[in-house]
């Protein structure tokens, strides 16, 4: 006799077409989760919300400003994994089941080592993605560049070279935000769901992304935007944004995967 868990191992993993426009359903569904439990999503985005706030902190404490724009940049590459919690809420709530705090927070024990290969992998895409911005930065403004905290914004304006770091930096933070993308698009919720190996979750997420190339662009360029809008009045958006998303996502996931 096999375990659910050693079937839907072996149970070969069919890739759903979708149309283009699909990603609209997912934020939909989303909705729908993050309304029947909000209490959930506000604690998933208050906590990242006061992360971002003592993040730009610790940077502004440490004369570092200017690695502000590429660390929140950087939290599209790690997003995926921090909002597990978020898939399990939708997991149990598709299940009729409870859905608590304690619930959700246990969703990062299902398949805990895998998830925690994943995060790594994450982690090491954003600290590298730091050091290469910080590498255009010097490259791109010299190693003399050190205007006083106050008069780091009006230095770089003012700048010939704001224009070639912008675009270089946007091309080198657009490909890994691609690869990152591409990884855990559908990975994470898939490992929470099935007991399967973080290299196997992978290849089903990059085998997803290449079978529904238009809505994945879609779907990756909504959550880039609704992502940067949260950002903008000092990350309070996101106390919103990010449980939608989380929310969304699980639902990507079951739509696309089966």
């Amino acid at each position: 006799m096999t375990s659910d868990a050693e079937t839907l191992t072996r149970r070969p993993v069919t890739i759903q077409a979708v149309a283009p426009d699909r990603p609209w359903a997912w934020l939909t569904a989303g909705w729908r989760d993050l309304m029947a439990n909000p209490q959930i999503g506000f604690f998933y985005g208050g906590a990242l919300t006061v992360a971002g706030w003592l993040l730009a902190l610790l940077l502004l404490w440490t004369r570092t400003a200017w690695a502000i724009l590429p660390a929140s940049a950087g939290f599209f590459m790690v997003a995926p994994l921090l909002a597990a919690g978020l898939y399990e809420a939708s997991r149990l709530r598709e299940e009729g089941k409870e859905v608590t705090v304690a619930a959700c927070l246990r969703g990062f024990t299902r398949n805990a080592g895998q998830l925690a290969f994943m995060g790594v992998v994450l982690l090491v895409l954003h600290l590298f993605w730091v050091r290469v911005a910080a590498l255009i930065f010097m490259l791109m403004f010299g190693i003399n560049f050190a205007p006083a905290l106050e008069d780091v914004p009006m230095a770089m304006l003012r700048s010939p070279m704001l224009l070639p770091f912008l675009i270089v930096g946007t091309a080198a933070g657009a490909v890994l935000a691609a690869v990152a993308f591409a990884i855990s698009a559908v990975s994470i919720p898939m490992m929470l769901d099935r007991d399967v190996s973080a290299m196997e979750a992978v290849a089903v997420s990059v085998r997803t992304v290449l079978a529904n190339p238009a809505a994945m662009l879609f779907w990756a360029g909504l959550i880039v935007v609704l992502t940067a809008m949260a950002m903008v009045p000092f990350f309070l958006g996101l106390a919103l944004v990010i449980p939608l998303i989380g929310h969304a996502t699980w639902h990507a996931y079951r739509d696309l995967v089966r």
